[in-house]
């Protein structure tokens, strides 16, 4: 019998993928401050126009403005625990699923261990 099992993937820390993941974060935070940017500009727009004075509208705004800046936040803390962390380091990337196979007498304990990929420079060094 096939069985679906979740397998984390993570990256050991090198000099290319630390600069890699730190240019990554900080083009999504340079584009949620672009949304926040561009909310803020409908919304004083908006304003200006006096045709939608809807707290409704005002609402919708501030809370789409107040999600981005949280995500910019989160992004600013995974920044500095990348310049905190040494090379070498073992970084959970994702998790995907993966078929595995059970059979009568197997154990079941064995069977269900999370499994664990571990890339370097984009390279299966070991699986566990």
């Amino acid at each position: 019998m096939k069985i679906l099992q979740n397998i984390i993937v993570k990256q050991i820390l090198t000099e290319n993928s630390k600069g890699s993941l730190i240019s990554s974060l900080t083009e999504k935070k340079n584009l949620l401050q672009n949304e926040c940017d561009q909310l803020l500009f409908e919304l004083k727009k908006n304003e200006k126009s006096k045709k939608f004075q809807s707290p409704k509208l005002q609402l919708y705004y501030n809370k789409e403005i107040d999600a981005r800046l949280e995500k910019i936040k989160i992004i600013d803390f995974q920044l500095e625990q990348i310049h905190m962390l040494p090379l070498g380091s073992e970084i959970k990337e994702k998790e995907v699923q993966g078929i595995v196979e059970v059979n009568v007498g197997d154990r079941w304990e064995n069977a269900v261990d999370s499994k664990t990929i571990i890339i370097k420079e984009g390279i299966i060094e070991d699986i566990r």
